[in-house]
């Protein structure tokens, strides 16, 4: 029986860790991850017990974002099915983002597309100096349209419209002069840096703590409704289902330059 690609735990304290468990793939996220982590954060989410959710990466990296191989496949999709799978990431992010007790992210290894976008949507992200980011999605012709609302809110729009448009990785120094990452902590040292933060997260009152959190997203329109999930998740398969998107993904798996990106010699080859 295969693992469940989203493993939860549960401390005595009410601190649940979800640890994203495709390490073969980077954690790269498909449908089972997204629907595994849906579900998660719709339950947890109603249940009073919970104090704070901490999310992290098995293995090596954080999230290298969607699965390459689940993109192509969803690229041929009918159209309803094609918007209900960018709708699937769309209300992954949104669910996460408005989560209402305190987020934690664990950043090791790559945070790219997708996966830098779940460390946008969370409430302290912490990051090792070898943590790499980038909203790379337009470098395979795909747009990052389900996760545009909560770069914006973690960078700000000036930072964002840099990364999301030249779809540049940066290290971990970067994030945080961004303000993607709150710090910058040496990996022996980052599981305590950690449990230092949950110690004071445990003594905000649960109910505050919530209406807090829910009052800064809301007077300062951050929350998503059903409409915005919608317009974000049809421009998201719209492109992905394009020429533009057809041939970035067949160049990645290719191992090759995209038709639109110049070679080494500087030629095109489209």
């Amino acid at each position: 029986m295969e693992e469940s690609p989203v493993l939860l735990s549960r401390d005595a304290r009410g601190i649940v860790t979800a640890t994203l468990n495709r390490p073969q793939r980077g954690n790269a996220y498909n449908a089972a991850l997204l629907a595994a982590l849906t579900g998660a954060l719709e339950a947890l989410a109603e249940d009073a017990g919970v104090r704070a959710l901490v999310l992290r990466g098995a293995g090596r990296h954080f999230a290298a974002g969607a699965d390459i191989h689940w993109l192509a496949e969803v690229s041929d999709y009918a159209p309803e099915a094609a918007f209900e799978a960018s709708l699937a990431t769309t209300r992954a992010m949104q669910l996460l983002n408005e989560f209402p007790r305190p987020t934690l992210a664990l950043v090791q290894g790559a945070a790219f597309g997708g996966g830098c976008g779940l460390v946008c949507c969370v409430d302290v992200a912490l990051a090792t100096p070898a943590a790499v980011f980038g909203l790379t999605e337009v470098r395979v012709g795909v747009s990052p349209t389900p996760i545009s609302a909560q770069m914006v809110q973690a960078m700000g729009l000036r930072q964002a419209r840099r990364y999301a448009v030249t779809g540049e990785r940066f290290d971990a120094v970067e994030a945080l002069r961004i303000g993607l990452v709150h710090e910058v902590v040496p990996e022996a040292e980052v599981e305590a840096r950690l449990e230092a933060i949950l110690g004071e997260v445990l003594l905000a009152a649960p109910g505050a703590a919530a209406v807090t959190k829910a009052s800064l997203l809301g007077v300062n329109r951050m929350t998503l409704d059903a409409r915005q999930m919608a317009l974000l998740a049809h421009e998201g398969w719209v492109q992905r289902a394009s020429a533009e998107g057809r041939e970035g993904l067949a160049a990645f798996r290719e191992r090759r330059r995209p038709s639109w990106a110049p070679d080494e010699a500087g030629s095109y080859t489209g």
